[in-house]
């Protein structure tokens, strides 16, 4: 079965948090997901800048595609036993420019905002990371 490679920031804590529910989640159905921390990852692989990639959430798809924003959340429903409803929702037209401009224009910029002034004022993540 091939994977899906979820990048995200590990550093900031609500990502942090919703990463580890569906990590949790993937771990007990033994879904093909792996999750990478982007301050640990090889960001060239990703064709990513550290910036651009703290700006939302990424997923390199098992066909070698890498997207980002909301496809990458369905790419995680889709994946995970009973959220795979969620992901077809969130991809429907219509409903999948909604949400993306939701996570485009609000909760993405919000979330860097609020990482990137967590690590202006040097407070740490996990393992005392900043």
């Amino acid at each position: 079965m091939s994977q899906t490679r979820i990048l995200y920031n590990d550093r900031c804590p609500i990502c942090r948090a919703e990463i580890a529910h569906y990590r949790k989640r993937a771990a007990a159905a033994g879904a093909p997901l792996i999750f990478e921390d982007l301050n640990r990852a090889d960001l060239g692989g990703w064709q990513l800048t550290p910036d651009q990639a703290k700006r939302r959430m990424h997923a390199a798809l098992p066909d070698g595609r890498i997207v980002s924003g909301v496809p990458a959340f369905a790419a995680i429903w889709a994946a995970l036993p009973g959220m795979g409803w969620m992901a077809r929702l969130a991809m429907m037209p219509g409903l999948r420019q909604l949400a993306d401009l939701l996570y485009n224009r609000v909760a993405a910029p919000w979330l860097y905002r609020k990482q990137m002034r967590r690590e202006a004022r040097g407070l740490a993540g996990p393992g005392g990371r900043a």
